[in-house]
């Protein structure tokens, strides 16, 4: 067999086959043989029929068809194997000589990972180190701003024969009209919202000041320009509002019984070192995530390397797919949601492309890193990641049959990976 292999741009490359005659004859034979199993011929057990047999049935055009299909599979797969060719996708197969007693001649055209020339990464790593957790400090603002949290979240609301104001829970009956017609879903029952902490229009929670429960009131407001629902935007909207219940915040003083109350805290002291050491532990997280951000940027801003368009669409899609996810947690249709930012899928994607593309020069970035240093991941760590993963799922057995486990585990292999590249720049 001969084969030459050619560069080309956009990093592709193009290999060029030729097999030869007698090795082309064999896979004419076996694909006689796998037709005939197809066949029924007087005086032949399916697939015993001999060839010249099978031929006068399906016609030589049909054998050589399927023969080339064998040929071609077979030889290219053994040159990306041999070669150590780390193809993306599936190539592109052009049969440029197809004859009986010559040889089978084919061109393939693939997108390979691309060539990557890095700087001195090490030396980027050492000239700006993340904080550690002695270097990270937590005021006693930020303590006491949780702890606000953590009271109001404890806030009790107790009904009221008052004026409703700011700060106030309230459950209202509401109706929305556009030019004396019934806005679509413009229209609740007994709607809950805090005053002030609303996500009504601008306005709409003002206006309920000062209504005491069963009182009613009229009025009218305009719609931002940009508002999401497009036939309101810009446009007087008339409100029909009853005020059904006015409730105030009873909020529970910040003492030693309140910390008790949380969990297994001694005192209002125990809590705020709780508090302390959460703050500092999300800072420490977010300090070494801007650093690996900040670094692998450097690191990319200094490396050459043609990017092929294929991964760049793939992180795409990928993209993409996390965007529906967060969506569908929200509960909101993705149709729903491109309604409401006025955009298709395919202008979304459009968006996020150079995204996909900082985060594909990333990912090969830290691949090259890994391949250099020798960096490996056992079959111990990588089960490891994998159970978690798949923990998350209330029978990860069930789980296991309805994901990829073999895409799984490339994903998780290259997690695991670059984890590990990361630690290793941290100690340069």
């Amino acid at each position: 067999m001969k084969k030459t292999i050619k560069k080309l741009p956009e990093s592709k490359i193009e290999i060029e086959v030729e097999i030869p005659a007698d090795e082309w004859e064999s896979f004419l034979n076996e694909a006689a043989r796998e037709l005939s199993h197809s066949l029924k011929i007087d005086g032949f057990r399916q697939g015993s029929a001999p060839r010249n047999i099978v031929e006068r049935e399906v016609g030589l055009a049909k054998i050589m068809e399927r023969g080339s299909e064998l040929a071609v599979r077979k030889t290219y797969v053994n040159i990306i194997i041999e070669d150590k060719i780390e193809a993306i996708g599936q190539p592109k197969i052009i049969i440029t000589k197809l004859a009986q007693g010559n040889p089978l001649v084919f061109k393939a055209e693939v997108v390979v990972l691309p060539e990557i020339k890095l700087p001195d990464y090490a030396k980027i790593a050492k000239e700006k180190k993340p904080k550690t957790k002695n270097e990270i400090k937590i005021s006693e603002e930020e303590i006491n701003k949780s702890l606000e949290w953590l009271q109001k979240s404890r806030a009790k609301f107790i009904t009221v024969l008052r004026e409703a104001k700011m700060g106030d829970r309230v459950e209202v009956d509401f109706e929305a009209t556009l030019e004396g017609k019934k806005v679509e879903n413009g229209e609740s029952k007994n709607h809950p919202l805090i005053l002030g902490q609303s996500r009504f229009i601008k306005g709409f929670d003002e206006n309920l000041i000062g209504l005491k429960e069963g009182e009613e009131k009229n009025f009218s407001l305009v719609f931002p320009d940009d508002y999401q629902q497009e036939d309101l935007a810009g446009k007087l909207v008339d409100f029909k509002v009853k005020m059904n219940l006015v409730q105030e915040q009873e909020l529970p003083e910040l003492n030693d019984e309140f910390a008790k109350s949380l969990g297994s805290f001694e005192n209002k002291e125990k809590l705020k070192e709780n508090i302390k050491q959460g703050l500092l532990l999300e800072k420490e997280t977010k300090e070494k995530q801007d650093w690996r951000e900040e670094i692998i940027n450097k690191i990319a801003d200094k490396s050459t390397m043609e990017l092929p368009g294929l991964l760049i669409d793939q992180e795409a899609e990928q993209m993409i797919r996390e965007i529906k996810a967060k969506v569908s947690n929200f509960g909101l249709p993705w149709e729903k949601y491109l309604e409401s930012i006025k955009k298709t899928e395919e202008e979304v994607k459009k968006e996020i492309k150079p995204q996909a593309e900082k985060r594909t020069k990333a990912m090969l970035i830290l691949r090259e890193i890994g391949k250099k240093e020798n960096i490996e991941v056992s079959d111990e760590e990588l089960n490891k990641e994998m159970s978690q993963f798949l923990g998350q799922f209330p029978d990860e057995e069930e789980a296991k049959h309805k994901i990829d486990t073999e895409q799984l585990k490339e994903y998780t292999y290259g997690i695991v990976r670059n984890e590990k590249v990361f630690e290793m720049l941290e100690k340069f």
